[in-house]
Formats: structure tokens, C-alpha cells, sequence
């Protein structure tokens, strides 16, 4: 499975940026996708996920109600709706798949992973 996100660059703090993740070689509606981030001299740390059939989504306390995760079964592409940014958001994104089929935090759990975006807020 490939995973190709983009979509990051700098915004002002109250800025908003759409990530996106395209998805190749598996079938995307089995897959369960989630965001990551991670900020430097931090750890990698769950920011929100998504079922198969995009039902069902669970997010970090820390990003909900600012950010929104989706997906287009159609276009194997998944999608990171992100407002109100804040400083504390800077860090690069990271969308990952897993097979097991249940909405999943856990960084270690995680089977595929894209390469990564980097999200720069300013103040």
C-alpha cells in the first residue's frame, strides 16, 4: 500500500489548510486511515480517524471541533479538514492505514504510513 499526502505549507494562526492522502494497491474502503503529527523534539501523536466506509471518525481532544477527517471511497483519497490553526498545530502530518478494521489511536498499530507534510502556523 502507497500512501502519498500533500496539502501542508504555512498559514497565519486562524488560517485554515486541506491535507490531502492518496491511497494506492488495496482496496481503499477497507482500509481504516487515520492523521498523525509530529512536532519537533516531540513524539508522533494521533490527531483523528476514519472508518472504511467514513461512518465513523474519532479525533484527539486537542483538534476537535477544528479539524474534520473524510474520505472519497471513489477517489481513494482521504482528506484533513483543518481550521482555526493555532501555533500549536506546526508540525508535520502524516496519514497512515490500517487493516484490522477498528478506529485505532495507537501509532504502533498502524501498518502503512505516507511520508509526510509539513504544517507550519504562524503567529
Amino acid at each position: 500500500v502507497q500512501l502519498q499526502a500533500s496539502g501542508g505549507g504555512l498559514v497565519q494562526a486562524g488560517g485554515s489548510l486541506r491535507l490531502s492522502c492518496a491511497v494506492s494497491g488495496r482496496t481503499f474502503s477497507s482500509l481504516v486511515m487515520g492523521w498523525f503529527r509530529q512536532a519537533p523534539m516531540k513524539e508522533r501523536e494521533f490527531v483523528a480517524t476514519i472508518s472504511g466506509n467514513g461512518d465513523s471518525t474519532k479525533y484527539a481532544d486537542s483538534v476537535k471541533g477544528r479539524f474534520t477527517i473524510s474520505r472519497d471511497n471513489a477517489k481513494n483519497t482521504l482528506y484533513l479538514q483543518m481550521n482555526s490553526l493555532t501555533p500549536e498545530d506546526t508540525a508535520v502530518y502524516y496519514c497512515a492505514a490500517e487493516t484490522v478494521g477498528v478506529l485505532i489511536t495507537s501509532v504502533y498499530e498502524y501498518d502503512y504510513w505516507g511520508q509526510g507534510t509539513l504544517v507550519t502556523v504562524s503567529s
